[in-house]
């Protein structure tokens, strides 16, 4: 059935319809999920900070155990670096853990 003289929509009335419907669609596939997109990000980062911050108290608190042992403490030679270069050896293995993690992370679901 044709529609009759008042349903009939004119041009303009398409090409603003058209308009709302493209603008409604790019708002949905790139504002939203760039909003979401923040939050992830931010949470992210947040985590990572907090991650960081706290990796680096743990390693105060080993060099400050090593330290507090007294068989570095009664030497003020060479052994007095032990502590310093034990903490670098457990960093340098947490970073070389932390990298090995993120290079094998896109390979999720593929066999290793």
């Amino acid at each position: 059935m044709a529609p009759s003289d008042a349903e009939r929509r004119t041009p303009a009335q398409h090409v603003t319809e058209l308009k709302e419907l493209v603008i409604g669609y790019a708002r949905q596939e790139t504002v939203d999920p760039l909003k979401n997109l923040g939050r992830y990000l931010g949470f992210g980062v947040g985590g990572a900070l907090l991650v960081g911050f706290g990796s680096v108290l743990l390693l105060l608190s080993l060099l400050r155990g090593l330290q507090a042992v007294d068989t570095f403490e009664r030497d003020t030679g060479a052994l007095s670096l032990v502590p310093y270069a034990a903490t670098l050896v457990v960093a340098l293995v947490i970073i070389g853990l932390a990298a090995m993690g993120i290079t094998r992370g896109g390979r999720k679901g593929q066999d290793r």
